[in-house]
């Protein structure tokens, strides 16, 4: 509406469908991310009140030596027979964790070997023990 002037047709876009139509589709994206939203799963600790009486933690760590020599805790294992060995030791712990140590001169092959006899045993948690990278000054 103008006063004076011209009276015709105005040419002046109307904008308001258009505000409508990208507010539907905002809301419509904003629905369809929560619902692929992804979490990760962690593991928690059972409160205190459903925890048995508590046992001494013990560390489980598998040493994996050149030549097919494998060391649990510092004792030796029976060569060729870590499976069998970790299955005994593993057997009745409710705690199935293991940390798999390698040596220096190791392949990747040799260490996931040792990876594949102890989940072959029961051991549900696996770890690698990283080297030192220190340089010792």
């Amino acid at each position: 509406m103008g006063v004076g002037g011209r009276r015709g047709v105005a040419s002046e876009i109307n904008v308001t469908p258009m505000i409508d139509a990208l507010l539907v589709l905002l809301v419509i994206f904003m629905g369809v991310q929560q619902g692929l939203a992804r979490g990760v799963g962690v593991q928690v600790p059972a409160p205190e009140s459903e925890r048995g009486p508590a046992q001494p933690v013990e560390s489980f760590v598998l040493e994996v030596e050149p030549g097919g020599r494998y060391l649990l805790n510092r004792q030796p294992v029976a060569p060729g027979r870590p499976r069998a060995a970790l299955a005994g030791v593993f057997a009745e712990r409710p705690r199935k964790v293991l940390f798999v140590k390698g040596g220096e001169a190791l392949t990747c092959a040799e260490v996931a070997a040792a990876v594949d006899a102890s989940r072959a045993a029961g051991v549900v948690i696996v770890g690698l023990v990283p080297r030192a990278t220190g340089t010792g000054g």
